[in-house]
């Protein structure tokens, strides 16, 4: 069976889809790890969409190691997973060139990412809208019964009217621990929990680790620890972080117990679900 022949059959859809026939280019954006992004027209319905094409033999080595696992595509998994701050996926399938693609809606706005490094000034009452933004769309993975394995401001945009919307699943898995067993380091290592570090055995916990990290970076601006650019900045994390007090003095009490929880090193000692999180901070008002 060829590389194409293997897509067709891991990452479904009806038949191979001439991209460049169905959608005019409008915009490339910078290429992921294992794919790369377009906004595009929709040469039938003229409707703008975004357009991602995964490269497949970058992700034939990851996607492989769950296929005996019954693992389901990105776009099945992002399709059963909705929320005002979920992107919405529309279609996927295999290209002519044998490479998979998801199509979902485009969202306009800005990476969290860039605008923390860029140090947008939030003020205090979007801080705390933003953290709950992200909270609710983890919320709605877990709650789908999926662990994302990948929460970090990259995947993250958030649009002029204030609505912060998740945006990619590349990494998501089922959450059953056959899918969360000790093996390869997966997800972005400054946002990495200190389990999958270790090659232990994981769960949804450790979203809500990375979740922490986020969350004090958009409270702060600043990570809780050094940050690196290879798998030796995750090893800090089995560190005590910096106090996000530090960073906000004038943080609210519970938000900042909330959060610095999520950044516990053992996952026992972190909140136990999303909704739990929510809860700690529902009384926070700004």
């Amino acid at each position: 069976m060829g590389l194409g022949d293997f897509f067709g059959s891991l990452f479904g859809g009806s038949g191979k889809v001439d991209l460049w026939k169905r959608f005019e280019r409008m915009r490339e954006s910078t290429s992921g790890t294992m794919s790369t992004f377009y906004k595009v027209r929709d040469l039938k319905t003229g409707e703008i969409l975004g357009l991602k094409v995964v490269d497949a033999a970058k992700a034939a080595p990851v996607e492989a190691r769950y296929k005996s696992l019954g693992k389901q595509t990105e776009g099945e998994i992002g399709k059963q997973i909705s929320g005002p701050n979920i992107v919405q996926i529309k279609e996927w399938g295999t290209a002519t060139t044998g490479d998979p693609f998801i199509v979902q809606e485009f969202i306009e706005g800005s990476l969290l990412h860039s605008l923390i490094s860029a140090k947008k000034q939030f003020t205090p009452a979007e801080r705390l809208d933003l953290v709950r933004q992200a909270a609710t769309a983890i919320a709605a993975v877990h709650d789908a019964g999926f662990v994302h394995r990948d929460i970090c401001p990259r995947n993250f945009i958030l649009q002029p009217d204030g609505r912060l919307v998740l945006i990619d699943f590349g990494l998501t898995v089922p959450d059953k621990p056959a899918f969360l067993q000790p093996g390869n380091r997966v997800g972005t290592p400054n946002y990495m929990a200190p389990e999958v570090v270790r090659r232990r055995q994981a769960d949804k916990r450790l979203d809500i680790f990375s979740f922490g990290i986020t969350a004090y970076e958009i409270c702060t601006g600043q990570s809780p620890w050094p940050k690196g650019s290879s798998g030796k900045a995750a090893m800090a994390h089995d560190t005590p972080p910096n106090d996000i007090r530090e960073g906000w003095p004038e943080i609210p009490s519970p938000l900042a117990t909330a959060i610095m929880a999520c950044l516990s090193a053992e996952p026992e000692r972190r909140p136990e679900s999303m909704a739990r999180f929510l809860t700690a901070i529902s009384s926070v008002s700004l």
